[in-house]
Parts: C-alpha cells; sequence; structure tokens
C-alpha cells in the first residue's frame, strides 16, 4: 500500500472516530425534553395545577440538570376525557419530540395514554397521577411506567377502619369512569370480607352539576356514603348535600379529601372534620422525609402565589413519578440511545425514595407502596387537613386477590354477599 493511500485511510478512519465521539457528546449535551400533561381544564383542573407544581419541584431539586443534560419541560393539557389527553400527548410525541412523558391525572386518560403508548416505542411513558387498576393490570405496555400506587391499593384499610367507625352499611356515590370503579373495588373487596354492607350505588357522570336526584335516593338505613367525587364535583355534592339537610356521615375517595378540595370555602367544608380516606399521603404524617418535602412545597409555592397549606395528592403523585424520570436519567448518565433500553432498564429495577418510602415496581411497572387510612381535622388557623389513621406498607396491586376477583375496568362491582 503506498504512502498517499495509507494517509488518506487513516483520515477517513481519523474523521469517524472523532464524528462518533463528537456525536456522543453532542447527544449527551443536548437537552432532555420531558412532554407534562396534567388537566388544567374541567372538574380537576385545580388538581392539575398543583400536579404541575410537583412534577416542577422534582425538577427544580435537581437544579434543572441531569448527567449533564438540561431538562426541558413542554406542558399540555387535557380535560380528563380519554381522546383529549391522547391528542395533547400525540402533539407532545410526534410534534414537540419528547423524550419522555410525565401524565397523564385522570383514570380512563392513563388507560388512553397507556394503549397509544405502544405506537410510540421510542418514547418511555411515566404516569403523572392516574390511578386506574386497568392502565397497568390489563394489556400493559413495556414502555409505560407508573411509580405511584393506583386507586384500588389506596384504599386498603378503609373498609376495616369503617367498620371499627360502626359504618357497617355504606351507600356509595362515585363517578362514572375508570378511577372511581378502582377505588369502588378497593374498599369492597376488604369491607365486605370484614361484614360490611353495600345496598346502593350512585354512578354519577364526570363534571355533573346537579346531585338533587341522587342526594333523594339515599336509603334512611345506611351508616355512612362513600363518595369518590374529586375537585369540582366533589365540592358540588357537598354543597348541594349540606343544602338538603343530609347528615349521614361521608367517607371520602382518596380524591375527594385532597387539598385541592379541602381548601374550597363553603358551609359543609366545616362538617368534613372527621371524614375518614385512605390513600398514598396524610397531610400530618412526621416521617422527615415527607416534612421536608411539604417545607419544599410551602417554601416553592406559598399559598400567596396559588399554592396549598399543604401539597395535594396530585402534586405529590406528580412529584413521585416525575422523580422516577430524574432518577433513572441520573442512573443511566443521560443516555437514551438504543430506543432507551437502558432508560427503561433502570426505571424497572429501580427502588425509587419518595417523601413516603421505598417504591419499587411489580412485573407490569406497577409501584408497590405505602396506603394511608386518614381522617380529616382542622388546625388552629382553620386549614383542613388529613391525619394519620394508620399507615399500611408494601400494598401490591392485587390485594391479595386472584385477578379474576376483580371487576377491572368495570363499574359492576358486585354488592357485598
Amino acid at each position: 500500500m503506498n504512502l498517499t493511500k495509507r494517509i488518506w485511510i487513516r483520515s477517513i478512519l481519523g474523521a469517524a472516530a472523532m464524528a462518533a465521539v463528537g456525536g456522543a457528546a453532542w447527544s449527551q449535551g443536548q437537552p432532555v425534553k420531558i412532554g407534562l400533561l396534567a388537566t388544567l381544564e374541567g372538574p380537576f383542573a385545580a388538581g392539575g395545577a398543583d400536579g404541575m407544581r410537583g412534577a416542577e419541584l422534582a425538577v427544580k431539586q435537581r437544579g434543572g440538570v441531569v448527567a449533564g443534560r438540561k431538562i426541558e419541560i413542554i406542558k399540555a393539557s387535557s380535560d380528563a376525557k380519554p381522546d383529549v389527553a391522547v391528542n395533547a400527548t400525540r402533539k407532545l410525541v410526534e410534534q414537540d419530540k419528547v423524550d419522555i412523558m410525565v401524565g397523564p391525572l385522570s383514570g380512563g386518560e392513563g388507560i388512553a395514554v397507556k394503549d397509544y403508548s405502544k405506537t410510540q416505542p421510542q418514547v418511555t411513558f411515566i404516569n403523572g397521577g392516574s390511578g386506574a387498576q386497568a392502565t397497568t393490570l390489563v394489556n400493559p405496555s413495556s414502555n409505560f411506567f407508573r411509580f405511584n400506587t393506583e386507586g384500588a391499593q389506596w384504599m386498603v384499610g378503609l373498609g376495616k377502619a369503617a367498620m371499627a367507625k360502626g359504618y357497617k352499611r355504606t351507600m356509595v356515590i362515585a363517578e362514572d369512569y375508570a378511577f372511581p370503579y378502582s377505588q369502588v373495588q378497593g374498599f369492597m373487596s376488604e369491607y365486605c370480607r370484614a361484614g360490611g354492607k353495600v345496598p346502593a350505588k350512585a354512578w354519577v357522570p364526570l363534571g355533573g352539576k346537579d346531585y338533587s336526584s341522587v342526594i333523594a335516593k339515599i336509603p334512611n338505613d345506611v351508616d355512612a356514603l362513600l363518595v369518590v367525587l374529586g375537585g369540582a364535583d366533589a365540592v358540588n355534592f357537598l354543597n348541594q348535600y349540606e343544602a338538603s339537610g343530609g347528615d349521614k356521615p361521608i367517607m371520602g375517595g382518596s380524591i375527594t379529601v385532597s387539598q385541592d378540595v379541602l381548601n374550597y370555602r363553603g358551609k359543609r367544608r366545616e362538617s368534613l372534620v372527621g371524614t375518614l380516606s385512605a390513600g398514598p399521603l396524610a397531610d400530618a404524617y412526621d416521617g422527615a422525609d415527607w416534612k421536608a418535602f411539604v417545607a419544599d412545597y410551602q417554601k416553592t409555592y406559598p399559598v400567596a402565589q396559588g399554592g396549598f397549606p399543604s401539597p395535594s395528592l396530585f402534586a405529590y403523585v406528580y412529584y413521585v413519578n416525575m422523580k422516577a424520570a430524574l432518577d433513572g436519567l441520573a442512573a443511566v448518565n443521560g443516555d437514551l440511545s438504543n430506543n432507551q433500553a437502558k432508560l427503561r432498564e433502570a426505571l424497572s429495577k429501580m427502588t425509587l425514595k419518595t417523601p413516603n418510602g421505598d417504591v419499587r415496581l411489580d412485573g407490569n411497572r406497577q409501584a408497590i407502596g405505602t396506603t394511608f387510612v386518614t381522617e380529616v381535622v382542622k388546625d388552629a388557623q382553620g386549614n383542613l387537613f388529613n391525619k394519620v389513621h394508620s399507615k399500611v406498607d408494601g400494598v401490591e396491586q392485587m390485594l391479595g386477590m386472584k385477578k379474576e376477583d376483580f371487576q377491572i375496568g368495570s363499574r359492576d362491582v358486585p354488592a357485598c354477599p
């Protein structure tokens, strides 16, 4: 081989090597685009806004940079309708070219976005606040992860607490979509085994305004109501129930006693004191990591600037899921190559440190974590918050049951035998 040819070959190889190194450096230094979807319209608008705060707080705690790569958040809004959520997600993925999706908020939205994720294998999808059981238990997606426990898991312990309170007969009033189905299923699976009865259920439309017909049908012989309504729907029902002279004790779904509901101003608000509920957080939990999280939230989002006295359920679960995305990126040094294979492996094996303890995923990429049974109390300033009644660690999605025992994604939860 002559000298000229050897020089030419070395030049080509050198250029290729430099291009490879330069390309890797370019890739590592580029921003990571994260799409952030929450309901900023409709009945959960206040919760969606707080969900955004929670996600942004997780980014702020890392200074907006992971593994030398700036985190670029691109926001989108939905209104709790699955088709709207998918369209917003499609825009973020296919037009804005996000690398990672965090969201959505509502149950039916989560199922729809999970299904859409199967068509976009180059993007990793991490849940926002959606708590429908079917999202991960039915036809799970290999690139959809949920680091928050879901609606049925959130109700563990409430059935036993209700029976201890003497609530042996309960009427259910719940919104007619996937998340409340999961909440009612979780409550009844324990409550019925403990001897409780559910003689009546009322499924109401999401975004409803008039609850007079439901209130009129509340049986006289029930001991309590289980109300699984969120946001504006919960406020409307509570005000109308108060105006009707209703006096049955109320147990709340997880979103019914979240800070976005507890801090509305109305007469019925006072009678929420004493309400039992359950969920993934308790405002007054004294864990050191939880107290640090609350303090950071309060400092970053003071009440005078739109925050709540304590982070809502939506702020918490969006924080947890965004933290998982960022911790995963850090674990792989920002490497999103090969359809993000390293990131997904890291997420699947991760033990996520959260304000309420460690979370790990099951084989469907669904969180196993802590549930709190809570009771609404009032502080010296007149703010309502949830104190800890009891705490259950290591709650799995199957709740110790077989899959065929669930009415997954269905309102046809059987009556207590």
